[in-house]
């Protein structure tokens, strides 16, 4: 929870992060954060070899992530290099993957809760 509870967050603000998690909302995308946070740029050939998908495939996907500001590329020669654009969707996914755990934990101990205090 946060500190301060009188969070203020502008119309504007909370219809774009609906669109940031529609956009997350895919299991090919999700790996390809995954990927991304691993191995910090990538290639769409790295890239669809790492979510086994087609290229064609994760070339769409990415765009739809370059969009939102999820991903950016580089050119190095002739091919572009994806990468995250900043660590705020990793947390996204990661948070999810947390609830996840907890959801399929069935009363155990979660995953990311043991070695905490």
């Amino acid at each position: 929870m946060y500190a301060d509870s009188s969070v203020s967050v502008s119309r504007e603000c909370v219809d774009l992060a609906v669109e940031v998690l529609r956009i997350l909302a895919d299991v090919t995308r999700v790996r390809l954060v995954l990927a991304l946070h691993e191995a910090s740029e990538l290639s769409v050939s790295a890239l669809a070899e790492a979510v086994e998908k087609k290229p064609s495939a994760v070339s769409q996907h990415l765009a739809r992530m370059r969009m939102a500001r999820i991903v950016s590329t580089r050119q190095q020669g002739t091919s572009v290099l994806y990468r995250l654009t900043d660590e705020h969707a990793l947390a996204v996914v990661l948070e999810a993957i947390k609830q996840a755990e907890h959801a399929v934990s069935q009363g155990q101990i979660p995953p990311h809760h043991h070695g905490a205090d």
